[in-house]
C-alpha cells in the first residue's frame, strides 16, 4: 500500500480535472436564478464525498440553499473533528473586469482563475482529497470526522443557527476545523483566532410619487438622492469614526498583550497600497491598520443607487434612492443592537421632505474570538511548523464566519481555520484565483492535521 504522499502525487491530474469540473458550477448563492445551480454544487459534492470514502453522506434541507453532511466514525475514544467548508461563492460583478469567464477556470502559470476558486471551492475540496487518500494508503482515519459543507456562507448562513440547533446531536464534535480561511503568504503561515462579526441594512429614501422635471420641480421638492448622501455623510466623521450614537459602547478594549501581538505582525503599509492601488490608509484615527482591519468596528456603504444611470443626460429629480451598508462587529457587539443603533441613527437625521425607511437584512454574524494557545490551534502549528519551517502569525480576520460563533455556541466546539488561500488571491472581486502550490500544500497539511488531532492534547 503506497504512502498518502504517494498516493496525492500519482491522483494529482485527476485531482485538478475535478476542481475545475467543480469551478464550472456558478452556485452564487446571493442570486435567486443560481438557486438551483447552489444545489447543482451541493450534489456534486456529496457525489465527491462518496467517491472519496466518506460515509452516510446525504444532503439536508435548511429552508434555503442545502447542506452536505457525511462522516467516518470508526475510531472509539478517539477525539471527533468536523470539518467545515462551502460550495457557494460571491457574484461576478462587475463582469467586465474578468479576463476570462469567471465560471470558466483558466490556468495559467501556478494559478487557477475562476470564482470560488480560493473562496472556498479549491479549499473547500481539499479535506475531500485528503481523506481518500488517508484512506486509501491507511485503511482508516486516525479518528473521528464528521463533514458539514454549506451552499450560503456567501449570505451569511441565514438558516444555518435553526438547522445547526436541529441537528446538535448529529453534529456534536469536540472541534471544528475550516477550510474557509488562508495564510500570511507562501512562505509565512498563519493561526486565525478570530473573525469580525457582521449586519447588513438596506435604507430606501422616497420622494415624490413618480419621478420630476428637475426644471420644474428642483429646488421645491425634496431630492431623495440628496437626502441619502446627507444621511450617509452623517454616520462618519472626516477622520473616519463612526458617529453613530452608542455604535461603540460594547466595544472590547484591547488589552496590551493584545496589541503586543497585533504589533509583532510584520505590516509593510507602502508595499499594501501599492498592491491595493491607493496612495493612503483611512481609517479611524489612534489605530495601526492591522487593528482596523481586525479589531475595531466598520460602517460601510457597499452599493447606492437612484435616479437615471443610463448614457447622456436626463433632467429627472428621482423619486427614490437606496443604499445598502455592513458593519464589520468586533467582541463584543451584537449584530442586531448594532443594526438597531444605525436606524435610529438615520431616523434621527433623515431631512425634510422624504420618507425613509431601514430594512435588516437576515445576514448577521456574531464576532468571534478563541483562545491562541486551544488544542486544536496547537496542532495547526504543528503543522505549520512541519511545512514551513517556521511558527505561524497569531492573526484575526476583518471578514466573516458566521458558523464559527454559531459552533461555539451551539456545538460547544470551537473553529480551527486552516484554508490555504492568500492575500493577493483577488477574494470576492474579478479575476479571482488559487494557486496550484496552495492546492499541493493544502492536501499534505489536512493528512498531518488529521494525525496530529488525533494526539493526546
Amino acid at each position: 500500500m503506497s504512502s498518502w504522499q504517494e498516493y496525492l502525487a500519482a491522483n494529482r491530474p485527476r485531482f485538478i480535472d475535478e476542481m475545475l469540473e467543480f469551478f464550472r458550477i456558478p452556485s452564487v448563492s446571493s442570486l435567486p436564478e443560481h438557486a438551483g445551480d447552489v444545489r447543482r454544487a451541493g450534489e456534486w459534492v456529496a457525489n465527491r464525498m462518496r467517491q472519496a470514502g466518506i460515509e452516510h453522506v446525504q444532503i439536508l434541507e435548511t429552508g434555503g440553499h442545502p447542506v452536505v453532511y457525511g462522516d467516518l466514525l470508526h475510531t472509539p475514544g478517539a477525539p471527533t473533528v468536523l470539518i467545515y467548508g462551502h460550495f457557494d461563492t460571491q457574484p461576478v460583478d462587475p463582469e467586465a473586469l474578468w479576463t476570462s469567464p469567471p465560471f470558466t477556470p483558466r490556468i495559467e502559470g501556478d494559478r487557477i482563475y475562476a470564482r470560488g476558486a480560493t473562496d472556498d471551492k479549491g479549499n473547500m475540496l481539499v479535506p475531500i482529497l485528503a481523506t481518500e487518500a488517508l484512506l486509501q494508503s491507511e485503511g482508516k482515519l486516525p479518528l473521528n470526522v464528521k463533514y458539514f459543507f454549506e451552499g450560503q456562507e456567501e449570505i451569511g448562513s441565514p438558516q444555518l443557527p435553526d438547522f445547526v440547533e436541529r441537528y446538535k446531536d448529529l453534529l456534536a464534535c469536540d472541534v471544528v476545523v475550516s477550510s474557509d480561511g488562508g495564510q500570511w503568504s507562501e512562505t509565512q503561515p498563519e493561526v486565525a483566532i478570530g473573525a469580525r462579526g457582521l449586519c447588513a441594512l438596506q435604507i430606501d429614501v422616497v420622494g415624490p410619487q413618480m419621478d420630476l422635471h428637475s426644471g420644474m420641480f428642483g429646488g421645491t421638492v425634496a431630492n431623495p438622492i440628496h437626502a441619502l448622501v446627507a444621511i450617509l455623510a452623517s454616520m462618519r466623521s472626516p477622520e473616519g469614526k463612526i458617529l453613530v450614537e452608542g455604535f461603540y459602547d460594547d466595544v472590547q478594549v484591547l488589552t496590551p498583550d493584545e496589541k503586543a501581538k497585533i504589533a509583532a505582525v510584520p505590516f509593510d503599509a507602502a508595499q499594501e497600497q501599492a498592491r491595493l492601488g491607493i496612495d493612503t490608509f483611512y481609517g479611524e484615527p489612534g489605530y495601526s491598520p492591522l487593528e482596523q482591519r481586525w479589531v475595531r468596528p466598520t460602517l460601510e456603504v457597499n452599493g447606492i443607487w437612484g435616479g437615471f444611470q443610463g448614457e447622456g443626460m436626463k433632467t429627472v429629480l428621482p423619486s427614490e434612492a437606496h443604499a445598502k451598508i455592513t458593519c464589520r462587529l468586533v467582541p463584543d457587539q451584537d449584530p442586531a443592537t448594532v443594526a438597531e443603533r444605525v436606524a435610529a441613527h438615520v431616523d434621527k437625521v433623515t431631512p425634510p421632505g422624504v420618507k425613509v425607511s431601514v430594512r435588516r437584512f437576515e445576514n448577521a454574524a456574531i464576532p468571534y474570538l478563541m483562545p491562541a494557545d486551544h488544542p486544536g490551534n496547537a496542532a495547526a502549528r504543528r503543522v505549520h511548523l512541519q511545512l514551513y519551517g517556521k511558527e505561524p502569525f497569531y492573526v484575526r480576520s476583518g471578514g466573516s464566519i458566521p458558523v464559527c460563533s454559531l459552533f461555539l455556541a451551539s456545538l460547544g466546539a470551537y473553529t480551527v481555520n486552516f484554508g490555504f488561500g492568500l492575500p493577493d488571491e483577488n477574494i470576492h472581486s474579478p479575476n479571482e484565483f488559487w494557486r496550484l502550490s496552495s492546492f499541493d500544500r493544502a492536501q499534505q497539511a489536512y493528512c498531518l492535521l488529521l494525525h496530529e488531532l488525533a494526539k493526546p492534547a
